[in-house]
């Protein structure tokens, strides 16, 4: 077994995917209790887009104005509620791996809208503990939970084969 996925550094693991976790409530807990609209926010980044040193490349600039804020209803849904699913999947250690994804994945796209903020360092702990692999959720749901799903997808499985060689 590699280092890091031992028992004592899931614990490191556990840590930092908590804190993380938290990191998300605390975002999005308000955006979806309060009402959250993400137009502003791209209108802000797509005026970043311009001038002599632009913090926005063009391109998603581009991505922002055409796509995603005529659907900013949408969009702000997405972010409020996608934040407090990510944290409360990462605090259990529920679907982690889809959560450290998604998490990422919106810090990547907070990043190139030209919000640096404490992205960098969210981003960097979502990387970091997708390659721990299953040591991020050693001490979690899914350490109980994957191996219970595989069971029945195999037994599932198993019995289609078994009906379709019967007929």
């Amino acid at each position: 077994m590699k280092w890091w996925k031992t028992p004592q550094a899931a614990v490191a693991w556990t840590i930092l995917r908590i804190w993380l976790g938290i990191q998300w409530i605390q975002g999005g807990w308000h955006k979806v209790v309060d009402g959250f609209d993400a137009s502003g926010f791209m209108q802000g980044a797509i005026a970043k887009a311009s001038g002599e040193n632009p913090a926005v490349q063009g391109w998603y600039a581009g991505f922002l104005e055409n796509f995603a804020l005529p659907n900013a209803d949408l969009f702000s849904t997405l972010v409020a509620y996608g934040e407090v699913l990510v944290g409360l999947g990462l605090i259990l250690g529920a679907a982690t791996i889809p959560a450290l994804i998604a998490g990422a994945f919106m810090n990547l796209n907070f990043l190139l809208a030209g919000t640096v903020s404490t992205n960098p360092i969210l981003y960097t702990a979502a990387i970091i503990l997708l390659f721990t692999g299953s040591g991020a959720y050693f001490w979690g749901v899914d350490r109980f939970a994957i191996p219970y799903v595989k069971n029945l997808i195999g037994k599932r499985g198993n019995e289609e084969n078994n009906t379709a060689h019967n007929h």
